[in-house]
């Protein structure tokens, strides 16, 4: 690694994987970020609530283009503090989405070019990896039009460098099933929760997966049980079994809809309760802006089948899309790692598309 960028770019996320900032300690990481950006001559703020803002002032004669980036990680898996090897950085958030991170900073040291195309702006918050209204992004751009005035917002979730607009709905149920306790010796004096829940898990593994279709970008609606658990004793028959469904809706579908949707199928077998319903992010259509980034990346726009705060950002009437250095495959994982090569192609389109060029 002789690239003077990669190394600045490999040492930053590495800096930051070292700092701890698992959901609800996100604190110390967004002090640091403050402070190496106060430090560097940035103009960024404390915008409360575990966020902070670079880069955006009063609207100016180019477009904002936000890019934007969450300091939580999940809990730790031994994988802290994190190491430089095999031309990558190792550790927890390297891929999800400290690299990311990583990029934003430098991105913000450098400023804008005399000749910007855009003007970027730089949001970094806290609670992502929670439940949808835990995060702190979405007050966020309740209290501050500034943000809400952006003509695009980039989510640098990972994306393994690619371009992706969108994001299904997420929504998170429990779904219970109800019988009558007895003697195992005598199951048919009983009603047996278990096997009631086995027959609804049945039915709701065979509903095919659904695609739709969006200009061309093809999202995949799918339901899928993700934890059990029952059992009072073992020769009882369980009056009780309940499980989590996850449920996965494109955009376009009110959340209305993915609920009614959702219940049609589960409740013939048991009693559905919504825990969490985080809606679908709406696909930018016809955005010059994202064909700009595209022709910067050099790559197809695709669809992208998970939930990202692209939903929170249409939520405020800011266009949206993904784009990021880290590999889905790796988010999460005990081994969790970042290229340093997709660290500094992330950084050189997105400067190159502040620019208004391809890199």
């Amino acid at each position: 690694m002789t690239d003077p960028l990669s190394e600045r770019l490999a040492a930053r996320t590495l800096e930051l994987v070292d700092i701890a900032s698992e959901s609800r300690a996100e604190q110390a990481l967004a002090g640091h970020v403050l402070h190496v950006l106060g430090a560097a001559g940035a103009p960024v703020r404390d915008a409360g609530d575990t966020c902070v803002v670079a880069g955006v002032g009063e609207p100016g004669q180019r477009p904002l283009v936000l890019l934007a980036g969450h300091f939580d990680t999940v809990p730790a898996q031994d994988n802290r503090p994190g190491r430089i090897a095999g031309a990558a950085v190792h550790g927890l958030g390297a891929a999800d989405m400290k690299g990311a991170l990583a990029v934003m900073i430098e991105l913000a040291i450098d400023g804008p070019a005399t000749d910007a195309a855009v003007d970027l702006g730089f949001v970094f918050f806290g609670r992502e990896e929670l439940p949808h209204g835990d995060s702190a992004l979405e007050p966020l751009l309740a209290r501050e039009a500034g943000l809400r005035g952006a003509a695009l917002a980039v989510v640098m979730e990972p994306t393994a460098n690619a371009l992706q607009a969108g994001c299904l709905g997420n929504i998170n149920a429990s779904w219970t099933f109800h019988g009558r306790s007895g003697h195992s010796a005598r199951p048919w004096l009983a009603d047996n929760a278990i096997h009631r829940a086995a027959a609804g898990i049945a039915a709701l593994a065979a509903v095919p997966p659904q695609e739709h279709d969006f200009g061309g970008l093809r999202f995949t609606e799918v339901a899928s049980v993700t934890a059990i658990e029952g059992g009072i004793a073992a020769n009882i028959i369980p009056d009780s079994a309940r499980a989590h469904v996850n449920y996965r809706y494109p955009p376009g579908m009110p959340p209305a809809q993915a609920e009614a949707r959702l219940h049609a199928i589960c409740d013939p077998h048991g009693e559905l309760v919504i825990d969490a319903d985080a809606p679908s992010g709406p696909v930018s259509e016809g955005n010059p802006l994202v064909e700009a980034l595209q022709r910067a990346a050099g790559v197809p726009l695709e669809a992208k089948q998970a939930w990202t705060p692209v939903a929170e950002f249409g939520a405020a009437g800011v266009d949206a899309v993904n784009f990021g250095p880290g590999d889905p495959p790796q988010a999460h994982t005990r081994g969790e790692h970042v290229a340093i090569a997709a660290l500094t192609r992330s950084h050189r389109v997105l400067a190159a598309f502040a620019a208004g060029r391809a890199a």
